[in-house]
């Protein structure tokens, strides 16, 4: 008795949990990002990390990345994610677009990048166990700036995890956002993918 009611309340919880995450998800207004949006400009003075080991951010006296070095004049496909190291981040997402790569540069894509609200050398331990870093740019968006900018960051301190961002994708051109997807809740994997967006090019 004791343990059916241990596993329904378990069950009540994780159910909340996820209602929680999910809250705001599909009706919430994008108003910063949407097509058509010059992403440089919704994010203006923000800068980007590029994934890299600590030696090399000393070395390069913790350097960022401006947006326009990013964006301008180039394809660009880049997809956003809650954070390192959690499950549909490594299990799915990222190795959705690993395994297309190729396909993406078919279409003429310059570049495929990752950035997640995680710091740079995080970031970097983690495409490298991924073996992804030689196919996807990774960059870290240490104090959640860019996403808070595009108004797609998320409070997912309810999975222990502080201030992230939402779960999407973009297909970019010479700045223009030309495609978005923005899934429905962080844990979802449904328009945000690899796959998805290759048709969608």
């Amino acid at each position: 008795m004791a343990s059916a009611i241990l596993r329904q309340t378990r069950s009540s919880a994780l159910k909340s949990m996820f209602d929680n995450l999910r809250m705001g998800g599909s009706s919430m207004s994008y108003a910063k990002l949407a097509v058509g949006t010059d992403i440089v400009s919704a994010a203006p003075d923000v800068s980007l990390q590029k994934a890299r080991s600590w030696d090399e951010g000393v070395s390069s006296k913790f350097s960022t990345t401006p947006l326009k070095d990013i964006f301008k004049g180039k394809k660009v496909v880049i997809f956003g994610l809650p954070g390192a190291y959690t499950g549909v981040c490594s299990q799915q997402h990222v190795p959705s677009y690993k395994k297309n790569v190729d396909k993406f540069k078919a279409k003429g894509i310059d570049s495929v990048i990752c950035v997640a609200v995680n710091d740079p050398y995080v970031l970097n331990g983690w495409a490298e166990k991924l073996q992804a870093n030689d196919a996807i740019e990774f960059y870290g968006d240490f104090d959640g700036s860019f996403h808070k900018s595009l108004e797609l960051d998320k409070d997912l301190s309810v999975a222990l995890l502080g201030f992230r961002s939402h779960r999407w994708s973009a297909y970019v051109e010479n700045g223009k956002v030309k495609v978005l997807n923005v899934e429905e809740a962080p844990s979802d994997f449904k328009v945000s993918g690899g796959e998805v967006i290759l048709g969608q090019i």
